[in-house]
């Protein structure tokens, strides 16, 4: 199986390269071979590749930035999504797109379930959810994986601002009261290549098809992310609990983006907490 795997420099991506090697030859592109806002250049990478599964975790991720670029987010989020879903019919081929917690609005109590009716706040939410749908119009073969509050030891992420922060301050004042599930990049590799070696087993049968949330057990707040990181870092600041109103930002940001990740443990092992999941990752 030769699989194109998209955004190879990113956090995911970086990850996503070692975990999917088992499973075939993996062509791995960064921005500079294929990059999403280009989308004449994408439908030419992938008639290049003839890939039988496409890897998609590359996206506008700036959430506040994508309010003042919204036509650049969506070219990005849902366009390129569009093509690389509509190349992969073409050529027959699968797919697998990431999307987000953002989705949803945050109102309701209780985690979200695949089957919810997303409802985004702004405009990263908006983009990625048209992603999702462009995968699923488009009647290929699909994993829809959503995650949330992803973190790593490399790229643009709240763990590595907090570290750096944290160094660099005596005290820190964090929102406290949105709650989530923060989730280490290798988790999201290792459990998509566990995904699709299930998939490939089956002959991608259209019981794998769908989507899945992906997000680590267990849920918390930025507030208590970051004391956690604090802690295992062994760093010596106060952190001090916030409103979202004391700290605006241009995108609105959902009060609740907890998500069930039930249907996906169904069929795999139970996915790691997410303070155990931070230990490992720190160390």
């Amino acid at each position: 199986m030769k699989i194109l795997l998209t955004g190879a420099s990113g956090q995911v991506g970086y990850e996503l390269e070692r975990a999917l090697q088992s499973l075939g030859e993996v062509v791995a592109v960064d921005r500079a071979r294929m990059d999403l806002a280009d989308l004449q250049q994408v439908r030419s990478v992938v008639r290049e590749v003839r890939p039988n599964l496409i890897v998609n975790p590359a996206a506008y991720t700036a959430v506040d930035k994508a309010e003042s670029e919204p036509t650049l987010a969506r070219t990005i989020n849902a366009l390129a999504p569009a093509v690389l879903a509509e190349e992969a019919k073409a050529l027959g081929a699968a797919m697998v797109q990431y999307s987000t917690d953002y989705v949803f609005d945050g109102t309701k109590v209780g985690a979200y379930l695949e089957t919810d009716e997303p409802n985004p706040l702004g405009v990263y939410g908006k983009t990625k959810l048209e992603g999702e749908q462009a995968v699923v119009a488009a009647g290929i073969p699909h994993l829809i994986l959503r995650t949330s509050w992803v973190y790593g030891m490399r790229g643009k992420n709240f763990l590595l601002t907090m570290l750096r922060l944290a160094r660099e301050r005596d005290e820190l004042r964090v929102v406290d009261d949105q709650h989530g599930a923060p989730t280490w990049s290798r988790t999201i590799a290792d459990t998509t290549a566990l995904l699709l070696a299930q998939a490939k087993q089956d002959d991608w049968s259209d019981s794998h098809s769908g989507i899945y949330h992906l997000s680590a057990r267990g849920q918390t707040t930025w507030c208590g992310f970051t004391r956690a990181i604090v802690e295992n870092a062994s760093l010596d600041c106060r952190i001090v609990p916030i409103t979202s109103a004391e700290y605006p930002m241009a995108a609105p940001r959902p009060g609740n983006s907890v998500m069930s990740a039930a249907k996906l443990t169904e069929q795999l092992a139970v996915l790691p907490d997410w303070r155990k999941a931070l230990d490992l990752c720190m160390r």
